[in-house]
C-alpha cells in the first residue's frame, strides 16, 4: 500500500484508540463525581461512543483493499458487517445523548454495533495471521478482541423486547453488554493504538499487489 495510505490508517487507529480512551475517563468520571446522575460526562462518554463507531467504519474501509487480496470472500462479509456495526453504534449513543431510550437499551444497541465491528475484527485478524510482514501477537489480540465485542450479538433479543433495566434482562443479554463491552472499550482499543503506533513508525508496511488495488 502506498505510504501516504498507510499513515491516513495509522492517524485512523490512533484517533480511534484516543477517542475510546477519552470515552473510558469520561465514563470513570460520570460515575465518581456525579454518581451516574447529570454532569457533562455521560453525554461526553456517548459522544466518545459514537465517534468510535465512525473512525472504526473509516478503518474498516481503509483496510479492506488489502483484507480483499489476501481473503477475497471473507473479506466482502466483514465489509458489510464492519460498516452496518459503523452505522448503528452512532444510532445507539445518539438515543442516550436525546433520551430517546434509557442507557440500557441504548448501550444494548451500541454493543450489538460493536459486536459487528467486532466480527469483522475478527475476520481482518484471522486472514492477518498469513500475511508477511504483520505481527503474529497483533493478529491474536484482534482475533480476541474481535470474538469478546462479538458476545454483543446476545443482544439482539434485549433489543427486540425494548428491555430498557437491568434487571429486567436475562443474564445472556446482560453479558453481552459487559463482555462485548470489554471487548470494544478496552482490547479494540489497544489493538487500534498498537497498529496505529506500528503504522506511524513506519516499523509495518503492508504491501498491496496492484492487481488488488
Amino acid at each position: 500500500m502506498k505510504d501516504d495510505s498507510l499513515t491516513t490508517i495509522g492517524r485512523n487507529a490512533m484517533a480511534l484508540a484516543v477517542v475510546a480512551i477519552l470515552g473510558l475517563v469520561s465514563i470513570t468520571l460520570f460515575y465518581t463525581l456525579f454518581g451516574g446522575s447529570g454532569g457533562p460526562f455521560g453525554n461526553l462518554n456517548d459522544i466518545c461512543v459514537a465517534l468510535g463507531g465512525i473512525l472504526s467504519g473509516w478503518l474498516v474501509w481503509g483496510l479492506y483493499p488489502l483484507h480483499r487480496q489476501h481473503a477475497p470472500r471473507l473479506s466482502r462479509l466483514a465489509l458489510g458487517s464492519g460498516l452496518l456495526g459503523a452505522c448503528l453504534v452512532p444510532i445507539g449513543s445518539s438515543f442516550a445523548v436525546f433520551n430517546v431510550t434509557g442507557w440500557f437499551l441504548a448501550g444494548l444497541v451500541t454493543t450489538f454495533g460493536y459486536a459487528l465491528i467486532g466480527l469483522w475484527l475478527l475476520a481482518l485478524n484471522y486472514s492477518a495471521r498469513r500475511w508477511p510482514t504483520f505481527p503474529n501477537r497483533l493478529a491474536l489480540l484482534g482475533m480476541v478482541a474481535g470474538g469478546l465485542t462479538a458476545v454483543g450479538l446476545l443482544a439482539v433479543p434485549g433489543i427486540l423486547a425494548r428491555i430498557d433495566a437491568p434487571g429486567a434482562a436475562l443474564w445472556y443479554v446482560s453479558t453481552a453488554l459487559y463482555v462485548g463491552g470489554l471487548g470494544w472499550n478496552i482490547l479494540y482499543t489497544v489493538w487500534c493504538f498498537w497498529l496505529g503506533r506500528l503504522l506511524l513508525s513506519n516499523r509495518l508496511v503492508l504491501q498491496l499487489s496492484p492487481t488488488a488495488a
